[in-house]
């Protein structure tokens, strides 16, 4: 049996024609569904929800052979104990840097001044700061990103960015990109030497249908 990772929302969206085109089609409608294990048409592949920032830690500790997952959850994640063998080229976005309006940012940094920065990418944000000689205190959310800024917890947020509609309504601007950010197929190392006959043909349909 081979199990694939999968988080609901844009990237269960997108990848679900990729699936298809790989000759595996769930069993049932996702959005309506409360399963949390879901066979599919292809015979021993099975599907399995787990949220966004799971994915990685599933695939890595076996509990899935193969997994769908952002490239700014793989970077938090480390990417330890699983292959990379595919960018989906989908669910595509950037991460940035976010400020209310008004705020001068080029000049904080170039003051040197010590920065509060609200995300959920803290390795993401360390790096890039740390990159710039830009001293920052993280501070870890998980949602509502936005208002951080405007309620004063932070200077800036980092955070993934799309059509950056949220970002105007309400008053801020993306002032920097840190990353591009795509979803990536991830495959467990142990599983790939211990069912490649059965995740090869997976991964060449994948390819084909990605391309």
């Amino acid at each position: 049996m081979i199990s694939i990772a999968l988080s609901k929302g844009r990237i269960l969206d997108e990848s679900l024609p990729l699936l298809e085109s790989a000759g595996v089609v769930a069993s049932e409608n996702l959005d309506a569904s409360r399963k949390l294990i879901i066979a599919t048409s292809r015979a021993g592949v099975r599907l399995i929800i787990v949220r966004a920032t799971d994915v990685p830690t599933y695939v890595q500790y076996g509990a899935a052979d193969l997994g769908i997952a952002g490239s700014d959850m793989l970077a938090e994640h480390g990417g330890s104990g699983v292959y990379q063998p595919l960018d989906l080229r989908i669910a595509r976005c950037r991460l940035m840097v976010a400020v209310r309006k008004g705020f001068d940012y080029a000049q904080a940094v170039r003051q040197g001044a010590r920065l509060r920065v609200a995300t959920k990418y803290l390795q993401a944000a360390r790096e890039h700061f740390a990159a710039k000689g830009v001293h920052v205190d993280l501070i870890k959310l998980y949602g509502s990103m936005e208002l951080a800024p405007l309620t004063g917890l932070a200077d800036a947020i980092v955070d993934l960015v799309s059509t950056g509609n949220t970002l105007r309504a309400n008053g801020l601007v993306a002032v920097e990109e840190i990353a591009q950010i795509s979803a990536r197929l991830i495959v467990n190392q142990a599983a790939y030497k211990l069912k490649r006959a059965e995740i090869q043909p997976l991964l060449d349909a994948l390819v084909r249908a990605a391309r």
